[in-house]
């Protein structure tokens, strides 16, 4: 394994229904609002066919670290509601794969993200600061579980009032950052296809 190389299994346990875990994590266009502490900005480059097989999206997000990244995947393969597959590619190369299983009133949710990281700083300096990327990532993965939490508790709450109790999801680290990286980030990302 090179040592830009990454293979993340990441394990969720939810109260939901498969359908509607599939339709929240299968919508990359509301993903900056409700899981804005990693997705920053999204953009939709092809719908698809009906099954949204074909779908591109554009995607510009973060970590707890103080780098971006901007990266493109297309959705490969759509087992709604157990899943879908995409292929990334950009600063990170490779695929992920959403796996949804019902157990009772809880949905098992599993993300299998094999890449390899492309963007400058992780490809130059993965042989030495691969545990920090790694922590990074589960850091953006945690984030991921408490907004999905919220994002439930706000479809699921019975009163404007339980909405309101409701608190924001996360936001991102380093926000003040966040518009001075974003230039050289599309600079240096824009060789990559």
């Amino acid at each position: 394994m090179a040592t830009n190389d990454y293979h993340f299994i990441t394990h969720w346990r939810v109260k939901s229904t498969l359908a509607e875990i599939n339709d929240i994590l299968g919508n990359a266009n509301d993903l900056p609002r409700w899981w804005p502490s990693v997705y920053l900005d999204i953009k939709q480059l092809a719908t698809g066919n009906e099954q949204g097989i074909g779908r591109v999206i554009s995607l510009f997000t973060k970590g707890w670290l103080p780098y971006t990244l901007q990266w493109q995947f297309r959705v490969t393969e759509n087992r709604y509601p157990y899943g879908f597959t995409i292929e990334a590619w950009g600063d990170f190369v490779g695929r992920g794969i959403w796996t949804f299983e019902q157990q009772d009133d809880d949905v098992i949710i599993t993300y299998d993200w094999k890449i390899v990281a492309e963007k400058a700083i992780l490809r130059t300096f993965s042989f030495i600061m691969k545990p920090f990327f790694a922590a990074n990532h589960e850091w953006a993965m945690r984030m991921g579980l408490i907004s999905l939490e919220r994002e439930l508790r706000y479809r699921h709450a019975q009163t404007e009032a339980e909405r309101a109790a409701i608190p924001p999801p996360p936001a991102p680290t380093f926000a003040g950052l966040i518009p001075k990286l974003q230039a050289p980030t599309v600079i240096l990302g824009a060789n990559k296809a």
